[in-house]
């Protein structure tokens, strides 16, 4: 098990007496001093970003289970660098920002779907499982949190995820005008022969259909 920004251990301490081991990675250069006294830690320093988790699982012989309160600032960015990764992860658990975990698991057509819904949703089985208010915090921030699960599909849909990651962007970029002025505008460059239909706004589009059009784009 892997937590990220353990801090001054509030989640870290609980773990440990449960699986006796843990491997955490922490930026901040006193904390990790701090952190590597306590023997049953593997600390890892380094900014998250940076870590190769397909390394860690290779060390480890099996798959990650990852947790953690994640930064709101840079939440996104360690979702999607996860996201590369995901066939050697077992299951993660993080806190977030709950705006953030609403858009996550959004449904087409609702306010919420996003870029992130689409290019999450294809790669995880995604469930909101707690709400925290600011209380619960000291002291206590100005935003809701939640805790979302994130369980990898066993069995992926199989496409190219540059290639689907450049079509779930270009198709949210222009989200309030139909899709016929970005997404259609793509894939007529692309010499694009098949069907789909770009009278549509981005948010309408089912996770399946964007998937399937990546797949033949």
């Amino acid at each position: 098990m892997v937590e990220i920004g353990p801090g001054l251990g509030a989640m870290t301490q609980p773990l440990v007496e449960r699986l006796g081991h843990l491997t955490v990675i922490e930026l901040d250069r006193d904390l990790a001093v701090l952190l590597r006294k306590k023997p049953e830690l593997s600390v890892i320093e380094s900014d998250v970003l940076r870590v190769d988790f397909r390394q860690l699982a290779d060390a480890a012989t099996a798959k990650l289970r990852i947790v953690g309160n994640l930064p709101y600032n840079i939440s996104t960015p360690i979702l999607f660098h996860l996201l590369d990764v995901a066939d050697v992860v077992q299951d993660q658990h993080f806190m977030l920002q709950k705006e953030v975990i609403d858009r996550m698991v959004a449904q087409p057509s609702t306010s919420d779907y996003s870029r992130l819904s689409v290019m999450l949703q294809w790669r995880y089985a995604m469930e909101n499982v707690l709400f925290v208010p600011p209380e619960s915090f000291d002291p206590p921030p100005r935003v809701d949190s939640a805790i979302v699960r994130m369980l990898p599909h066993a069995v992926p849909a199989v496409l190219d995820v540059k290639l689907f990651s450049e079509l779930v962007r270009v198709a949210f970029s222009q989200r309030r005008k139909l899709l016929r002025h970005s997404l259609g505008k793509w894939l007529e460059a692309r010499n694009f022969s098949g069907t789909f239909n770009v009278q549509r706004r981005a948010e309408e589009v089912p996770v399946a259909e964007y998937i399937a059009l990546a797949q033949l784009a």
